[in-house]
């Protein structure tokens, strides 16, 4: 790890809530009001901080009014269900405790989390930060680099991937950056938008292996003509879906939007009124965890627990 270089965690709200909603058992407080998620969030924030001793730290969260890829596709994640009904309660309560904890939360209108993420990260690389996103949400990888790492969760909320550019490379066979390259030929059925039909992930990563990216592809469509009538064929009547997936697939990295790094500085945590809110909640592990992690006098204990990461 380079200890020399101060680490900024990025956490991805949304995609970290409904994950721990999903691994979680519903729990609830006393009066009846669901903490699972809650329980399952703080849990992977307190053991981030743990592992990780971050200088800075943010949690970003999509904002209600709807995002600008909502305006150039109307049926973005348009077939989502509606969230479950204990679920968005908790949503409430944990931007409640980030707030008491003085961690700041950023959502910004027709602005996904990813975008707020995207465009932290660009200005932590900056300043010679390591920046580690925490989140499920694999279109993410496309932000890794010498200076960001992707951290997913993949066994219930402890075990984690950590992807830099070897692993991703290792695992889906490009680069991060020609992740959106690969989005706009395969689509993506969670967002609900399509790419170009009848091209599979194999094909478009032998594809973009071979031209670097889809602006190149097309430029190049006669010679894939040439050697491949059909595919050739596929590409030019996906060529609009091609264009507008590539669009909904970039994460922003110059989002405007206004923030300090100065807020996001852990010097900044209240401890105490981090553990007050969560012993709001009838939680009795994580705020003996969070003493753990921070003595008396703020000073952090070392442990040995590792995050157990899986290859």
């Amino acid at each position: 790890m380079h200890s020399d270089q101060e680490k900024f965690v990025l956490i991805d709200g949304n995609a970290i809530v409904h994950r721990a909603y999903h691994v979680m058992p519903p729990l609830t407080r006393s009066d009846g009001t669901p903490t699972g998620a809650v329980q399952g969030f703080f849990s992977m924030v307190l053991k981030i901080i743990q592992e990780l001793k971050p200088a800075h730290i943010a949690i970003a969260f999509d904002s209600p009014s709807p995002n600008f890829r909502k305006e150039l596709f109307k049926d973005y994640q348009s077939q989502r269900p509606a969230m479950e009904s204990d679920l968005s309660p908790q949503f409430g309560i944990i931007q409640g405790i980030l707030q008491k904890a003085k961690i700041p939360i950023y959502a910004v209108d027709g602005l996904e989390a990813d975008d707020i993420i995207g465009t932290i990260s660009e200005k932590a690389k900056e300043t010679g930060h390591l920046v580690f996103i925490l989140t499920g949400d694999r279109d993410m990888l496309q932000l890794v680099n010498h200076k960001t790492r992707v951290l997913a969760p993949v066994k219930g909320i402890t075990e984690m991937i950590l992807y830099d550019e070897e692993k991703v490379k290792e695992k889906y066979g490009i680069g991060p950056s020609q992740f959106v390259e690969l989005k706009a030929l395969v689509g993506d059925s969670s967002d609900n938008y399509p790419g170009v039909s009848g091209i599979g992930p194999k094909t478009a990563s032998n594809l973009i292996s071979e031209y670097g990216s889809i602006e190149n592809i097309y430029k190049n469509i006669e010679k894939i003509k040439a050697k491949n009538p059909k595919l050739a064929e596929k590409l030019e009547a996906g060529k609009d879906n091609a264009k507008l997936a590539h669009q909904l697939a970039t994460i922003l990295v110059d989002a405007p939007f206004k923030y300090d790094f100065s807020d996001c500085d852990m010097k900044n945590l209240d401890v105490a009124g981090f553990r007050e809110a969560l012993e709001n909640y009838d939680f009795k592990t994580l705020p003996k965890r969070l003493d753990e992690i921070f003595t008396k006098n703020g000073i952090e204990k070392i442990t040995d627990k590792q995050i157990k990461l899986i290859e």
